[in-house]
């Protein structure tokens, strides 16, 4: 998860070598990534989304898959479904995800502040400014940044740029900075732009910036590289 402060993840005094808007022509133009960017973290309701979230923190996706699954054969993906369960029984539907002691008690918790708070309405929460929308969902226990923004950005539609491992990773090897003032300067806050750059770090990282035995060469960013260009 990112740190507690993402407008300080500043890399020393590096300096920017390329502009976003050149990152992102470079990725537009690239022809093995999913067409559908707009849909790219799958669920069928905000809910979902904010569910899988949660569930997604230290494991990998299809973990996170099998449990959305078992919850929903179990017919108890929705708001009244989950409320229904207790913690023991809803762990064992989400076991796939890991940690899932830990994680049915904070879902839980989630949705019971959600009934508290907010009537149990995601539409009254996530009509709320950004940045408070931001706040309640950072006061949840086991929330961070990272689960916090993705909820925002694919869940509630708000412009709130998510930082995860892969985004840290290709931004310190291209030696950009990871300030969100800065990154709103060079992106203006838009939904939709986010979402796709938030799916675009992920199958770059996934596919050519590994963590280790990174393809380079056949990376789309390969040109953008500071020791590459020119």
């Amino acid at each position: 998860m990112p740190p507690r402060h993402p407008a300080k993840l500043g890399l020393g005094n590096a300096v920017p070598r390329a502009s976003l808007a050149a990152y992102e022509a470079a990725l537009r133009a690239h022809s093995a990534f999913p067409p559908a960017l707009d849909r790219w973290w799958p669920g069928r309701t905000r809910l979902e989304i904010m569910v899988s979230a949660l569930l997604a923190q230290n494991t990998g996706w299809a973990n996170v898959a099998l449990a959305m699954a078992a919850l929903r054969a179990a017919g108890r993906l929705s708001q009244a479904g989950l409320e229904r369960l207790d913690e023991a029984e809803l762990g064992r539907l989400i076991r796939s995800s890991g940690c899932w002691r830990q994680k049915a008690r904070r879902l839980k918790a989630l949705l019971a502040w959600l009934r508290r708070e907010h009537a149990g309405s995601l539409s009254r929460l996530f009509r709320l400014p950004t940045a408070e929308v931001r706040r309640q969902l950072l006061a949840r226990e086991g929330i961070g940044e990272e689960t916090a923004d993705a909820i925002l950005l694919f869940a509630a539609g708000h412009p709130s740029f998510v930082v995860d491992a892969y985004t840290r990773r290709i931004f310190t090897r291209h030696r950009l900075p990871l300030d969100r003032a800065w990154i709103a300067a060079q992106l203006p806050p838009s939904a939709r732009r986010y979402r796709h750059w938030h799916a675009w770090m992920v199958e770059t990282a996934k596919r050519y910036c590994r963590k280790r035995r990174p393809d380079c060469a056949a990376c789309p960013l390969r040109p953008l590289l500071p020791a590459v260009r020119p």
